[in-house]
Order: structure tokens, then C-alpha cells, then sequence
């Protein structure tokens, strides 16, 4: 992304706030321009004193001047406070509502986008990449507003008052401008790298927290500190380095202007000895060119901070550019009261094109049906949960719910139409009631008490000094990871759904609660479809049909008996987790 296009966009959110932008400008006007009002009355109050010396002092003109003089630069000063106050409240609004719309945008990206993206990264634009862009809005900005009015009007200023003393910046200038333009483009790219280096070090920060006690039960503390110590040292060398030729920028600009003034003096006093310009006029123009000349070197100064939000703005802005998941058709239907009716008719998939994992895979799954995926890691299991789920879209093929093809259906009302239970459970923070009743906010307490029940949880949930309302937190950090199971499988018994997703639901349960929830599950599934994903075989043996997948394709099809009897590919896995 181009930093002119990234700047352009940055324009965008702040143009929805003419108003406000339009007064802080219309202020910051008034300011500068008052500002610049105070060199020119010293300068006159200097040739009233210069006049004084020969006899001729006029105290009460003086006087005017002095009071002009501290009027104009306290009136300056004040909207000067204002302008700052009135830019912070502005660059607030702005980055609120950046956050909102990329936190809005996330929720509607594909389940692609989390796949292939850490979330240490995705953290590092929504809090540290828009806390840049916010900090350069509050303040660089009100700096290169205020700074470009008083460039120019120190310019107009000094052209009154002697033409010929403003040549010496023809030299000065395009020496800056070389020196800039030549830095600028050595510092771009270390500011795309910083931010790089900012998300690598969140993402991998953020690995190792969430694995602290796999971390400690291998012992691999020390190697996780020395592969620490390289990120660190990764974003600690990314960032000297970048503000190391950033700084480089301001000190170099302050020395041609140093020159410029040391020149302006030369020739000045040159010209007061021909008689060409009054000792008032030097001292105004003196002042000017400090005016003139201090702004460039204070954009110099922030022209790093600069290139570090525009940085950021790219990372932010690329997000809310990936593609949201594609809209429904036009004429998409809802599956208002589906059946459960379950079918896939030649499916190929595969999350890159030239690299399928389904092939040719085709099932029926009858209203009521208990269906049982197995197969080796890496076969395709969770990859047809997301299919069915319709997380990703298929290649070519077909998958119907009660005959209806899924590409016809609304996927809200298709997932609505799915209670799913995952091996890696989510819960957030708040009660235990919120979280049962996550999918059903109106479910009554009678109803949420009978999901417990049914899962096995009821008893723990009352033995809680709590009960129902204890307080879980850092996704259920003070609960075993069964009882987390437990709770997310009673969250999905809640929603009352015709078909029933468990990928790998039972793993974090012992032997005797997975035989119950099992048994209370079979009874409350009547009439409903239920896909099961499962490692241990002895989960599925009441299926009404297992499918065993190899490779992507479905080797081989039947209840239990029958595929024991085959002595097949089940049989083998079957016989190697009892051997």
C-alpha cells in the first residue's frame, strides 16, 4: 500500500469531523497569525528605542507597542492550548472509531484470515499500531498545521522587509529538501520493518503465555528465554535503527539553519552599514527566519513519527481490506425449521487449489442419524466439520441440508441450525450461567439448570460457593479443562438444534463421564442428526454410521460390526488402541 494512498485514507476519518477539524484549523490560523504579528512590532519598538538614543524617545508609542506586543502573544498562546485540547478530543473519536471498524471488520472475515494470521498480531494492530496513529494525530498533526502556516507567513514577512536577505534561503532550503528526501527514503522501510517486528514479538509473547505449563512440564524454559531474547533483541535493533536515522534528521536541519542565520547576520549587518535597512528591521527579520527556519526543523524532528503512523496506518488498513466473508446470494433462503436431512455429492476441497484433501467425497446423513468421522491426523476430520459448518466453501461438489444446497442457504440460519462442541474449548469472561447461555441470552435459569444436568456439570456448578453465578476468568483459567468440556457441551445441548457437531467433544473427560454424557446425549438426540469426530473408537461404537477417511477420501463406510468384520483399515485401528 503506498504511503499517499494510507494518508489519503487517514484524511478520510478525520473529514468526518469537518466541524471540529475546520475550527481547530480556523483557530490554529488566528494563532499563527498573531504569532507572527509579534516579531514585526519588536522590530518597531527596536527603531523607537534606536530613535530614543538620539534624543527622541517616545515612551507612550512604547509603551502601545509592549501591551500590543504581550496581547498578541498571550492570545496566541491560549488558542494555541485550545487548538491542542480540541485535536486530542478529535484524534480520539478517530482512532475509537478505527478500532471499532477494524474489530468490526474482524468479525466478519473468513475463519482463513485467523487461520493464517497469529493472534499476537492481529493484537498488536488493534492496540499498538492505533495507539500510534492516535499519539501522531494528537500531536504531529497540530504541529505540521501550526508549523505550515508560520513557514509561510514568515516568508510573506520577510520578503516585506528585505527581498535580498531572503535569497540566502535559496541555498539553505533545497539543501534541506535534498538532505530530507534522501533520509526519508532510507527510513520508510525501517518503520514497515519495526511494526513488523512489534506483531512477531506480540504473536510470540502471546504462544507462550497461553502455553506456560506446556512450557514447564518439558523444561524448556531456557530455550524459550534465548528464542525471547532474539525477538526482543530483533525489535530493540528495529527500533534503534529507525530512530537512529530519524534523529539524524533533526540535528542536520537545525545546522543549515544555523547557517542560514549566521549568513543573515553577515550580509544584514552589511546592508545596515550601506544605510539599505534599519537595525528594527534586521532584528524583525532575525526573528522571522527563526520562525521560518525552526518549523522545518520540528517537522524534521516528527517526520520519524510521522513515517511510523503512516507504518501503522498500513498494517491497520490492510486488515480492513481482506476480503469479509462472501455475502450470501440475493435470493438465499433461511432454514427456518430444518430436519437434519445431511448430504455431500462429490465434494472436493482444499484450502489451497492445487492442493485438495477431500476428493471425491460423498455421504448421507438421515434425519436422526448418528454420524461417526475417523480416521488418521491430517485425513481430512475437522476439515468436513468446516465444510459443513460452511467455514470454508467447497471447490466443486455439492452438500445439502433437507435437499437444499448450502450455497442457497443464509449462513446464519445454517449454523444456527448446528450446536457444535469443539475439542479446544472457549469460554469467556463472566458466570457460568452467561456462558451456558451464550447461545440463547433469553434461555430461562430452569432451562440452563437442565443443560447441566444433562451434561454432567449441575452437581460441580452447585458445589461452587457461586453456584451458577461464579465468576470465570482468562477463558475458565480456575476450572479443569473437562469441566470447561462439560460446560461448553451443556452450552450446546441448550441451543436445541436439529443437528448436533462434536469434533473430539469427550477428550478432556474421564472413561465414566464420557460413557454418561454419551448416554444422555444419544436420548436427548432423537430426531436429530449428530456428527461425530472421534480419535477413540469406543466413543462411536453406537453409530449409525462410520465413515473412515484416509487421505481425504472415505475408504470405507458402515456401523461398527460391520466394519469389524471387514478387517480393514478400521479393523487395524480398532485392534492397535486395545492391543
Amino acid at each position: 500500500m503506498k504511503r499517499k494512498a494510507t494518508f489519503i485514507r487517514i484524511i478520510s476519518y478525520l473529514m468526518c469531523h469537518k466541524i471540529q477539524l475546520f475550527f481547530v484549523l480556523a483557530l490554529s490560523l488566528i494563532g499563527n497569525l498573531l504569532a507572527l504579528a509579534g516579531p514585526r512590532l519588536s522590530g518597531t519598538a527596536i527603531n523607537l528605542i534606536d530613535e530614543g538614543a538620539k534624543g527622541n524617545m517616545n515612551m507612550p508609542l512604547l509603551y502601545r507597542y509592549a501591551a500590543l506586543l504581550l496581547f498578541f502573544y498571550v492570545a496566541s498562546s491560549l488558542m494555541s492550548y485550545i487548538v491542542n485540547v480540541s485535536m486530542i478530543a478529535l484524534s480520539r473519536k478517530i482512532t475509537y472509531t478505527l478500532r471499532k471498524d477494524m474489530f468490526n471488520h474482524l468479525v466478519i472475515l473468513p475463519v482463513s484470515f485467523f487461520d493464517n494470521t497469529t493472534t499476537g498480531d492481529i493484537l498488536s494492530r488493534i492496540s499498538y499500531d492505533i495507539d500510534t496513529i492516535n499519539a501522531s494525530l494528537s500531536n504531529d498533526v497540530v504541529q505540521v498545521l501550526s508549523s505550515s502556516v508560520t513557514i509561510a507567513g514568515s516568508l510573506f514577512m520577510m520578503i516585506r522587509l528585505s527581498p535580498r536577505l531572503v535569497l540566502i534561503f535559496t541555498v539553505t532550503i533545497p539543501l534541506a529538501l535534498v538532505l530530507a528526501s534522501y533520509l526519508t527514503r532510507m527510513v520508510q522501510p525501517m518503520f514497515r520493518a519495526r511494526s513488523k517486528a512489534a506483531g512477531d514479538l506480540n504473536g510470540y509473547v502471546e504462544e507462550m503465555i497461553s502455553g506456560q505449563k506446556t512450557l514447564r512440564a518439558y523444561t524448556q524454559e531456557e530455550r524459550v528465554i534465548k528464542e525471547m531474547d532474539v525477538q526482543n533483541k530483533n525489535l530493540a535493533d528495529a527500533y534503534y535503527k529507525t530512530d537512529y536515522y530519524a534523529s539524524i534528521m533533526g540535528p542536520s536541519t537545525n545546522a543549515i539553519n544555523n547557517l542560514a542565520l549566521a549568513l543573515i547576520s553577515v550580509f544584514g549587518a552589511i546592508l545596515y552599514l550601506k544605510g539599505q535597512i534599519d537595525i528594527g528591521s534586521i532584528s524583525a527579520f532575525v526573528l522571522y527566519s527563526r520562525k521560518f527556519t525552526g518549523p522545518i526543523r520540528e517537522i524534521a524532528e516528527i517526520y520519524g513519527e510521522l513515517q511510523s503512523s503512516l507504518a501503522a496506518a498500513e498494517r491497520v488498513f490492510r486488515v480492513l481490506d481482506e476480503e469479509p466473508e462472501p455475502a450470501d446470494l440475493k435470493d438465499a433462503l433461511d432454514l427456518s425449521f430444518p430436519e437434519g436431512n445431511v448430504a455431500l455429492s462429490h465434494v472436493n476441497f482444499g484450502y489451497q487449489r492445487d492442493r485438495v484433501i477431500l476428493k471425491d467425497f460423498s455421504m448421507e446423513a438421515p434425519k436422526g442419524s448418528l454420524i461417526a468421522i475417523v480416521g488418521p491426523t491430517g485425513a481430512g476430520k475437522t476439515t468436513f466439520i468446516n465444510l459443513l459448518m460452511r467455514f470454508y466453501d467447497i471447490n466443486s461438489g455439492r452438500i445439502s441440508v433437507d435437499g437444499q444446497s448450502i450455497a442457497d442457504i443464509t449462513r446464519k440460519s445454517l449454523r444456527l441450525s448446528y450446536s457444535m462442541v469443539l475439542q479446544d474449548t472457549w469460554l469467556f469472561y463472566g458466570t457460568i450461567y452467561e456462558n451456558i447461555a451464550y447461545g440463547r441470552p433469553d434461555a430461562t435459569r430452569e432451562e440452563v439448570i437442565a443443560a447441566a444436568k444433562t451434561a454432567r456439570i449441575h452437581t460441580y456448578i452447585e458445589s461452587l460457593p457461586q453456584g451458577y453465578d461464579t465468576l470465570l476468568i482468562d477463558d475458565g483459567t480456575n476450572i479443569s479443562k473437562g469441566q470447561k468440556q462439560l460446560l461448553t457441551i451443556a452450552r450446546a445441548l441448550l441451543m436445541h438444534s436439529p443437528m448436533l457437531i462434536l469434533d473430539e467433544a469427550t477428550s478432556n473427560v474421564d472413561t465414566r463421564t464420557e460413557h454418561q454424557i454419551q448416554a444422555a446425549m444419544r436420548s436427548l438426540m432423537e430426531n436429530k442428526t449428530c456428527f461425530v469426530v472421534a480419535h477413540r473408537l469406543s466413543t462411536i461404537r453406537n453409530a449409525d454410521c462410520i465413515l473412515v477417511v484416509r487421505d481425504g477420501n472415505v475408504v470405507e463406510r458402515g456401523n461398527h460390526e460391520a466394519l469389524m468384520k471387514q478387517k480393514g483399515f478400521y479393523y487395524e485401528m480398532h485392534q492397535s488402541q486395545y492391543q
